[in-house]
């Protein structure tokens, strides 16, 4: 089959929650995304929080949304998604350091993916134990290969 486009990357994931400030404990605080803007509507029933990762033409868009009215018709919370891959510099201090900062992860720990590069999975919910996870969203962690690290991690 021949496409008159190509999709040609990640330009963006929405992720929802009922409370904001959830999601940018995990997605700002504890991984480093930075916000760059907000966006608010009446209309679309959402207060978002813009924040990116990557540079040029790698920069993604990580929208941290939560309804304006819960009880709205539109609710931007659900669904929140299914699951989210991100290259990692360093797979195991990543989890080590994230571990300690009381995010929980997926059993199965660290492990070959499908694609065979090692990876690991963010709870999509918190617990006692574990106070931070992914809001609903599965997170895959990826160990990015070296062509891949020299190329993004500068």
């Amino acid at each position: 089959m021949t496409r008159p486009f190509r999709i040609l990357g990640l330009q963006q994931i929405a992720l929802g929650a009922s409370d904001k400030s959830r999601l940018r404990k995990l997605w700002v605080e504890l991984l480093g995304l930075e916000v760059v803007g907000a966006y608010r509507s009446e209309t679309e029933n959402v207060d978002e929080d813009i924040a990116v990762l990557g540079r040029g033409a790698a920069r993604v868009e990580v929208d941290l949304m939560q309804p304006l009215d819960p009880a709205g018709r539109i609710d931007v919370s659900k669904p929140a998604l299914n699951h989210v891959g991100l290259w990692v510099d360093d797979l195991r201090a990543a989890v080590a350091w994230l571990e300690g900062q009381g995010v929980r992860f997926a059993p199965g720990g660290i492990r070959p993916g499908a694609s065979g590069h090692d990876i690991c999975f963010v709870h999509p919910r918190s617990n006692d134990a574990f106070p931070v996870g992914g809001e609903g969203v599965l997170i895959e962690l990826v160990q990015a290969p070296p062509d891949v690290v020299a190329a993004l991690g500068r």
